[in-house]
Formats: C-alpha cells, sequence, structure tokens
C-alpha cells in the first residue's frame, strides 16, 4: 500500500474517532447509530495508523505530498 494521507489528514481522523468513541461511551449516541459510529471511529483510527485510506484509491486521491 502505497501512503495516500498526510499528516493533518490523520491527526483530523484520530480526532474524530475519539468524538465518536466519547459520543458512544457517555451514552450520547446509542443504539444503531452508535454501533455505526463506533466502526467508523475503528476504521478512521486503523487507517490513520497505516496512513493509506482505500476510499481514495479507486479515484487516485491523495492528500500526501511526498
Amino acid at each position: 500500500m502505497k501512503r495516500n494521507m498526510s499528516n493533518t489528514d490523520r491527526i483530523v481522523r484520530v480526532i474524530l474517532a475519539a468524538l465518536f468513541a466519547y459520543l458512544y461511551f457517555s451514552g450520547a449516541v446509542a443504539g444503531g447509530l452508535g454501533i455505526v459510529l463506533l466502526v467508523l471511529a475503528a476504521v478512521f483510527v486503523l487507517t490513520s495508523i497505516v496512513a493509506f485510506c482505500p476510499l481514495y484509491a479507486p479515484f487516485k486521491f491523495s492528500t500526501y505530498k511526498g
């Protein structure tokens, strides 16, 4: 996998993942939407760690300048 995410993109995703997890675990969002947000948070963290977003690839989009 070739890196296609900038550090800014990665930081934003981690912040959003933390927000989604907080909303779920604080009970502000529950049920199906809560589970969706929790799964999305996990995906955001995983893509941030590997610096690759599979949704960017088909569109040949990259925020990484390097």
